[in-house]
């Protein structure tokens, strides 16, 4: 028996030693061919390949990289950075940017390329990488580029690279972003059906609705007396939790469905004689404001609703103290004086909703926002589209995300039936954090549903720390704990209408 299990561990050893060397000969085959790579393959002046050898703490097999600049018109110059990897998957994943930036990041193609895909980023167009810088926006090329051509080009050069490094045309080809990458995977969808067979769209800042939000709160709590410090935040926040967190079935310091929570700031107002502990009237209608939100003459919103029980974290985005300014600068707005408005200098301390029309008809704004409904053309061809969106988001509203899933739904409801889905998932912040299961696998989730063709009605979140696993169901329904079991096992869960 020793003697038999002796010769079975050789004989495994010596396997996983011709395993190791087999892949050793196919990455060394694969990279150089990546160094034969040229900048013709791709329709580029400006190409370079360059091997990455495998790194096993990353987990990532070896890949070649290829970086080029791609010019389909005089004014313009996309960054591309293409990530080919061994032990290719077939499939193809376009990825997108955030704020006002590109990413070609390693970082942000990580995800993808340790399961095999091949990745595909650009910069959109600018290689700045700061977020909120815009002043290129002014310029008709950098601004086609950002606003939908620089997806549109990379996803074509990359389709033929694919193809010419593999020696064979990817069998599926995916697109996934989040905030301004869910812009741009909106925009594929409505301009060009045929570049993607499935999209995720997370949080997207798919209209100037987003910025022009982010400039009136701002200027909300800048109104005298209007502004809350951080204790008077968190007032806030205990007293719309004590009255909705456990609407849901369970108590977890998350609301599953802000809507259905009937708290309004009245509730803290200040009674006569008391200084501590309540909200002054100024601070009582800002947040009743914010809450609501803020419509148009015409009847779109001018200031999108913020969701009750996302108090906490609304400080990324908004200038909850007075002040009228934030990290984001208005969520970039105030760079887009000359685009929107033809001036150089746009007071937005003044901004009205007949301001927001008038920006939103402006031509940027029509080339720019990815607001189609009509997503006939992609569902007809067996697209799938995966939108999601954090219930806590205090940058785009997850109400502008529902109002967009609506109109798509309303648009071709057989399509939209097998080929559309939303998530919003309680408690998440713009893409990621607050106090919710922030880490959900959408990739995942659009790879088993093109695979299986069979639509997710549920999709799990996770915290990284392991501390919450909830289930996300497919809108319109919502997550009840069933008040029995592990409150991190998704079966205690049942997916319900909504109040």
């Amino acid at each position: 028996m020793q003697l038999r299990f002796l010769a079975a561990v050789v004989l495994g050893v010596g396997l996983l030693a011709g395993c190791a060397k087999n892949e050793e000969a196919a990455d060394a085959k694969i990279a150089s061919r990546c160094k034969g790579l040229t900048g013709e393959v791709l329709g580029a002046a400006k190409a370079k390949a360059r091997w990455v050898a495998a790194d096993q703490a990353k987990g990532l097999s070896g890949f070649c990289e290829v970086t080029a600049t791609l010019s389909p018109e005089k004014d313009s110059e996309i960054g591309v950075v293409y990530r080919l990897p061994a032990g290719w998957n077939g499939k193809m994943l376009g990825l997108g940017g955030g704020g006002w930036a590109g990413n070609v990041t390693l970082e942000v193609a990580m995800p993808g390329l340790a399961a095999h895909y091949a990745t595909a980023q650009t910069d959109g167009g600018h290689p700045g990488t700061d977020l909120w810088d815009n002043e290129w926006a002014a310029q008709p090329g950098p601004a086609t580029d950002f606003s939908w051509r620089a997806v549109r080009e990379m996803t074509v050069a990359g389709k033929k690279l694919v193809a010419a490094f593999y020696g064979k045309p990817h069998t599926r080809a995916y697109f996934q972003g989040c905030s301004t990458g869910g812009r741009q995977a909106l925009m594929e969808a409505q301009r060009f059906p045929d570049d993607y067979d499935g999209i995720v769209s997370g949080a997207p800042v798919y209209s100037l609705q987003v910025q022009s939000s982010a400039v009136m709160r701002n200027n909300l709590f800048a109104q005298p007396g209007a502004g809350l410090d951080d204790e008077e935040v968190k007032l806030v926040n205990r007293s719309v939790l004590s009255a909705c967190d456990a609407l849901d079935g369970i108590k977890d310091g998350v609301i599953a469905d802000p809507r259905s929570c009937s708290w309004t700031p009245e509730k803290l107002a200040c009674k006569p004689g008391q200084e501590t502990g309540c909200l002054t009237l100024a601070q009582v209608n800002a947040l009743a404001i914010a809450y609501e939100g803020v419509r148009t003459p015409d009847g779109s919103w001018a200031q999108l609703p913020l969701s009750k029980g996302g108090e906490a974290g609304w400080g990324v985005f908004i200038a909850v103290a007075g002040g009228g300014r934030e990290g984001s600068n208005g969520g970039g707005m105030a760079g887009l004086s000359r685009p929107l408005f033809g001036v150089d200098a746009f007071d937005y301390s003044k901004l009205t909703p007949r301001d927001v029309m008038r920006a939103r008809s402006s031509p940027f704004a029509k080339m720019y926002e990815a607001t189609d409904p009509d997503l006939a053309d992609y569902f007809a061809r067996g697209g799938k589209l995966l939108l999601w969106h954090g219930e806590s988001d205090p940058g785009p509203s997850p109400v502008a995300t529902i109002d967009y899933a609506e109109q798509v739904m309303r648009a071709d409801p057989e399509g939209g039936a097998g080929g559309f889905r939303l998530f919003l998932a309680p408690g998440v912040e713009h893409c990621q954090g607050g106090p919710g299961a922030d880490r959900i696998d959408t990739l995942a989730a659009l790879d088993a549903w093109l695979e299986s063709d069979t639509a997710p009605d549920m999709v799990t979140g996770t915290r990284v720390d392991g501390s919450m696993t909830r289930p996300i169901c497919a809108w319109p329904k919502v997550a009840h704990y069933k008040g029995k079991g592990d409150a991190n096992d998704p079966a205690n869960y049942a997916c319900e209408a909504r109040n």
